[in-house]
């Protein structure tokens, strides 16, 4: 597994992975898998990193650890300085799976609405940030529209909002543009270095260079 980065200085850095290894074993304890192994790298704050591998290579186990739903069997993984299991970091992170998993009968605005709500959202603070993050992702005109009756692009875009409703310094996105047609990856490549722009830091993971490299 590889990886590609830009804009690095020395800003602070918001995520540490050092000989991270993941094994997996069967019933009786035994390795099995080896999924990722003594993989290391670090994002600074406000840059746009590029995790790039094969499929299979290990990328979205690696964001698993990153997101504390896995821990790794070695090495050692910091995210904003704290360890992923730490309940404190979650609220600093947003997180978009390769797949998008959204409630079809809601519609963009509900959605962001519910989502916020799940952190303790409400009333103006959180009407105000639906309307902003609607409106950034360019999807303030369809805001009623049903989550079934929209593109996959405007799926993943309804995604990356909700990954920002709790305004996180993090942005953990997985494929991001997979299965998406040429509008709907440029829409959300132009989306990522906006993001980038407002001092975000972005961990991206692709099986494409051209993505990242875009």
């Amino acid at each position: 597994m590889a990886s590609v980065d830009q804009n690095s200085d020395a800003r602070p850095v918001d995520i540490a992975v050092t000989d991270a290894t993941k094994t997996f074993v069967d019933f009786w304890r035994r390795p099995k898998v080896k999924a990722v192994d003594a993989v290391s790298f670090t994002v600074t704050r406000g840059e746009v990193f590029g995790l790039l591998g094969p499929n299979g290579s290990g990328k979205s186990t690696t964001l698993k650890m990153l997101l504390g739903l896995l821990r790794p069997t070695a090495g050692d993984i910091r995210v904003l300085g704290m360890l992923p299991s730490a309940v404190r970091v979650k609220s600093e992170i947003g997180y978009v799976p390769e797949e998008t998993y959204l409630h079809r009968f809601l519609s963009a605005r509900e959605t962001l609405t519910f989502h916020g709500r799940l952190y303790g959202l409400g009333g103006r603070d959180l009407r105000s940030r639906t309307d902003e993050l609607l409106e950034m992702v360019g999807l303030a005109h369809v805001a009623d529209r049903t989550i079934g009756e929209m593109s996959k692009g405007m799926m993943r875009r309804v995604a990356l909002a909700q990954a920002l409703i709790n305004d996180p310094q993090l942005l953990i996105l997985d494929e991001p543009t997979s299965g998406l047609d040429p509008v709907g990856r440029r829409q959300v490549k132009d989306l990522i270095i906006a993001l980038g722009r407002r001092q975000k830091t972005i961990l991206l993971t692709s099986h494409l260079l051209a993505e990242v490299e875009d």
